[in-house]
C-alpha cells in the first residue's frame, strides 16, 4: 500500500473542528480513498475585534490505487 498526502485548508465561522470537518468534507468529493487526517495549524481572522473565522491547515491522507 502507498498513501499519498493533500495539504488543504478548512474555514467555519462555528469552530476549529468544524474547520477541520469542512476540510475532509470538501476534499472526499474529488478524493477516493481518505484514510485519516491531520490537523497542523489552527488560525483564525478578526472582524470589529470579534473572532470572524476559524482556520485548520490539514493533512489528508488517502490509498493510491
Amino acid at each position: 500500500m502507498v498513501q499519498k498526502v493533500s495539504e488543504v485548508v478548512g474555514v467555519s465561522k462555528e469552530s476549529f473542528a468544524k474547520a477541520a470537518e469542512n476540510a475532509v468534507a470538501t476534499a472526499a468529493k474529488t478524493v477516493r480513498n481518505i484514510r485519516w487526517f491531520r490537523v497542523t495549524e489552527m488560525e483564525g481572522s478578526v472582524k470589529d475585534q470579534k473572532v470572524h473565522e476559524f482556520h485548520t491547515t490539514v493533512k489528508i491522507y488517502f490509498d493510491l490505487d
